[in-house]
């Protein structure tokens, strides 16, 4: 073997060693997991450790082992002996180090070698930072990269035959009622009537809304009453209350299985806002009954108030959608809206194609949404002289105006380091998503600014100990005001890279979202009549649900599919799927889809409006009044808490409001001493009484 051909096995085994750690990260997570169900199905007190076993792919006595309260009655004599364990997993080696060039702090290098970084898991906030030591497999949560050589390279390409395009149909409206299933009031177009719901069943709903309304509605919004919930304390979790509510037998109807071009298919468990979806028997006539929840909170509002907030935003929406139309859910409006708004000259006429599915993987996986962090003691007094909200007012419509598009392009590090500096600030401070490889500064004393893997489902945190360093994902605006922040530049070394051109799919559609909003709002001052002027301001937090939730969904999720099968014919549920509860009659399971023809999916989009908007959460200009505004602007220590678009500090700020896109709004001020939030719901609970104590000291 010459110096060449063991130099090429050396990266072979490197890349064998790599995938070995991923899968039993994966390995492990997962089994905590099937054990985390199982304890879970054990609380059911007509659970079966016989049953258990062969969805979990267990044998009895390891099913028993995880829950000990399911030992079957022939297993009850030896249910006192030691059980055999089980191996325990192996921790993850220690990660290998790949060396890097040179840079002083605050400088953006490149990876000097092709060696896949490892990920390690920084300190979370107050914690010491021990980047030497590898976390164990149960605790780490490993970020994906692109392959080496063709493998990779051939991600960066679009998926064959899949891209939006303009609709050439016009979108059918459907018939809506609004129902108060806490009152009962119905309100269909300008008639109101009162239902008699019994127990507020979908069986109850179905039977009173059809016999008053024979000629049948194809949307039922629930304004108040939250029926799904009326048997929740039978149940440990708040969405088997749910998924038993939506798939409760009902004489006459079954599951919807879908039908049109916006074809969607069975119930959405969701513990707040869960969609129900069925048909006649005979396949005549199609209904869902779902939350207004999805579209603004309501706060006991009539629902005639908010049947009218429904018309306000559909003729506002009209002056710019001559064939607008108000769909089930803000997400589907506003992807519908755009497609609408598709050039039909010009480079993308005939639609914006759709990425590879490896590459929308790897941004499904790697593009965090909101920030979402809780700073506690000893990064902020244990005693807080007062808490103060300001929230960034319809947020994401201030990021909507440079996107991704183009064929992407892979950054490698090598390729980054021949650049010029000039060059590499010009490709960070356009449209990419970045590895990097991040090392906080010695002297750093404020909050995070890049975010990285935490232990979790999907769950990010905010290193910011001083020397941590980290392995990570982010987009250019992250990238870009890390190293350019107002306090001091961190080291930043770019391991691989997307990049695409700057382009503008989203400017037209948000700019006409905007405008509605911004009339909206105006209604919604200067209306005389109470009644409209509420809904109005109903109708404007739609807008922004519109734009909100369609830039989620430009994200494309994996699916899940929720579905029943009689307990009779057990052998029928899908080989894939997840029992997540069963009753004497049905089992009801779900299971992913993964990524589905979506020609709308477009998660490098969701990704740089996420990124801009986390970016200007820690610093924005406000060019009219020539200052800043954000998390970096504050004294250290006196940042409390981040929570999507909203920023909690110890101290007010003089920040401009102009009432426009992104402008910093003052929502909350509660005045102190106060103890420090230690968990989220001691935060809103401080969050509401600092919003009350506001709106008081407004009215006196």
């Amino acid at each position: 073997m010459d110096a060449q051909s063991y130099n090429a096995a050396l990266s072979e085994l490197r890349t064998v060693r790599d995938a070995i750690k991923k899968a039993r990260m994966e390995l492990s997570r997962l089994e905590a997991d099937r054990d985390k169900r199982i304890t879970q199905l054990a609380s059911y007190n007509k659970a079966k450790a016989e049953r258990i076993a062969p969805a979990a792919g267990l044998s009895v006595t390891d099913v028993v082992e995880v829950a000990p309260a399911l030992v079957p009655d022939s297993l009850a004599a030896t249910a006192d002996k030691p059980q055999p364990q089980r191996p325990a997993p192996d921790t993850l080696a220690a990660a290998g180090s790949a060396d890097v060039t040179a840079k002083p702090q605050g400088a953006v290098a490149a990876a000097a070698t092709t060696d896949r970084p490892q990920p390690t898991t920084a300190a979370g906030p107050g914690e010491p930072a021990n980047p030497a030591t590898p976390p164990a497999a149960s605790e780490a949560r490993s970020l994906p990269s692109i392959p080496e050589g063709t493998t990779g390279d051939d991600w960066f390409t679009y998926t064959q035959g899949l891209a939006s395009a303009r609709p050439n149909f016009t979108q059918q409206a459907r018939s809506t009622v609004f129902l108060d299933t806490a009152t009962g009031i119905l309100v269909h177009r300008q008639q109101t009537h009162h239902l008699d719901l019994g127990n507020a069943t979908a069986a109850d709903i179905l039977t009173a809304v059809f016999h008053t309304i024979p000629e049948g509605v194809e949307r039922i919004y629930i304004t108040a009453g939250d029926p799904w919930h009326r048997d929740a304390d039978r149940y440990p979790y708040l969405r088997d209350a749910v998924a038993a509510w939506l798939n409760a037998p009902i004489p006459g109807w079954r599951t919807d299985t879908g039908r049109g071009r916006d074809r969607m298919a069975g119930h959405f468990v969701h513990a707040r806002n869960p969609v129900g979806r069925y048909q006649r028997e005979n396949g005549e006539q199609h209904v869902e009954i779902r939350s207004v929840g999805e579209w603004f909170d309501t706060d006991g509002d009539d629902p005639t108030v908010i049947r009218d907030a429904f018309v306000l935003l559909w003729q506002a929406l009209r002056r710019h959608w001559s064939d607008a139309v108000i769909m089930g859910s803000p997400s589907q409006t506003g992807r519908d809206l755009w497609t609408r708004t598709i050039p039909t000259r010009g480079q993308y006429a005939d639609g914006f194609p759709v990425l590879s599915e490896e590459l929308r993987g790897l941004l499904h996986a790697t593009a965090g949404q909101g920030r979402n962090e809780l700073i506690t003691p000893p990064r902020v007094p244990e005693q807080l002289p007062q808490l103060v909200e300001y929230d960034r007012t319809f947020a994401y419509a201030k990021h909507t105006w440079k996107s991704p598009v183009g064929t992407p392009r892979r950054i490698t590090a090598r390729t980054f380091a021949a650049w010029s500096q000039k060059e590499q600030m010009r490709a960070l401070y356009g449209c990419g998503h970045w590895q990097v490889r991040v090392t906080v500064p010695d002297t750093w004393n404020h909050v995070g600014l890049l975010p990285a893997p935490a232990p979790g489902d999907r769950a990010w945190h905010y290193p910011a100990t001083p020397g941590t360093t980290f392995t990570t994902w982010a987009g250019g605006p992250e990238i870009h005001t890390a190293l350019i922040n107002p306090i001091q530049p961190w080291k930043i070394e770019i391991l691989d890279g997307i990049l695409w051109d700057d382009g503008k799919p989203l400017d037209d559609w948000a700019k006409k979202l905007k405008e509605t909003w911004t009339n909206l709002s105006a209604q919604a001052h200067f209306q005389g009549d109470a009644q409209q002027a509420r809904a109005a301001h109903l109708a404007s937090r739609a807008v922004r649900s519109v734009l909100l939730y369609g830039i989620g969904a430009f994200a494309q999720r994996p699916r899940m599919v929720t579905g029943t099968t009689p307990r009779a014919l057990e052998r029928d549920v899908p080989p894939d799927a997840e029992i997540i509860s069963f009753d004497d009659e049905l089992i009801t399971w779900q299971k992913p889809t993964g990524f589905s023809r979506d020609p709308n999916a477009h998660p490098e989009w969701a990704a740089a409006i996420w990124s801009g908007a986390r970016a200007a959460l820690l610093t924005q200009r406000h060019r009219d009044d020539n200052t800043y505004a954000g998390a970096l602007h504050t004294p250290p220590g006196t940042v409390v808490a981040f929570r999507t678009d909203a920023l909690y500090l110890t101290e007010p700020q003089n920040w401009p409001y102009h009432h426009q896109p992104g402008d910093y709004l003052l929502r909350g001020h509660f005045t102190g001493p106060l103890p420090a939030p230690t968990g989220e719901e001691e935060l809103l609970t401080l969050r509401d009484a600092g919003r009350a104590a506001l709106t008081t000291s407004r009215e006196s």
